[in-house]
């Protein structure tokens, strides 16, 4: 947060008018867009809005739900499920008020290929894409913590849609530093908002024959030869 509200301040230095770097990169896509980049740029921008971005945060929160787990209560489930979305929401009211706070324009609309509404800083692509990616990233490395690669696509998939929305003329540069800036910064809060779910688990050999483990959320162990039973006081091991 505090890198987005230096960010912030830079520009209402300069009474939020864009930097001569910021023209340039403007000036240069518009020259420099045939129909099939147009084109390409297009359907990438769209992944950064519409119902794309709450499916990926509705995907996190199935994530999360199948790593908790059974018996799963169903209001825990729908909390779990939902979480993502909600957190999503929220962050965009508050993306929607500093934007209307800020109040800075959007490049000159004769550079645009696309349509955009609303005020320029900070990008609603941008921080849709970084807070929906990064959600569905997080809740899968805390699934599965070997899945790093997830982190790593996240990071493109935001990038890429951040830089269509400068390429089709709609943004300036910083506007989308800023929404990558305040999405990751939404998303440190929703990491700590948000806690991970995590099997309680003996260590392995304690317990049971074999080193089977005990989850006090259901049954482990073969049916045949006994198994970890749940109690109210905790687990134990019949057979």
């Amino acid at each position: 947060m505090l890198l987005f509200t230096a960010l912030a301040a830079l520009l209402a230095g300069q009474d939020w008018a864009p930097f001569g770097f910021e023209r340039s990169a403007n000036d240069w896509s518009a020259a420099h867009r045939p129909g099939a980049a147009r084109a390409v740029a297009v359907v990438i921008t769209d992944l950064g809005s519409g119902v794309v971005p709450y499916l990926l945060a509705l995907a996190a929160g199935a994530v999360t739900v199948r790593a908790v787990p059974a018996p799963r209560p169903p209001r825990r489930t729908v909390t779990v499920l939902l979480a993502p979305v909600l957190w999503l929401v929220a962050g965009q009211l508050v993306r929607l008020g500093l934007m209307y706070a800020f109040d800075r324009p959007r490049p000159p609309r004769a550079n645009w290929a696309a349509d955009a509404s609303g005020y320029s800083f900070p990008s609603g692509h941008s921080f849709t894409s970084a807070v929906c990616a990064g959600l569905l990233a997080m809740a899968v490395v805390r699934a599965h913590p070997a899945a790093r690669a997830a982190a790593a696509g996240a990071a493109v998939f935001a990038g890429l849609v951040g830089l269509s929305r400068i390429y089709l003329g709609v943004h300036w540069p910083l506007d989308v530093l800023g929404g990558w800036l305040l999405g990751c910064a939404w998303l440190a809060v929703g990491a700590a908002v948000l806690p991970p779910v995590r099997r309680t688990e003996l260590p392995p050999g304690a317990g049971g024959p074999g080193g089977s483990r005990c989850t006090c959320a259901g049954v482990r162990g073969p049916a045949a030869t006994g198994g970890w039973r749940r109690k109210s006081s905790g687990c134990s091991w019949s057979g």
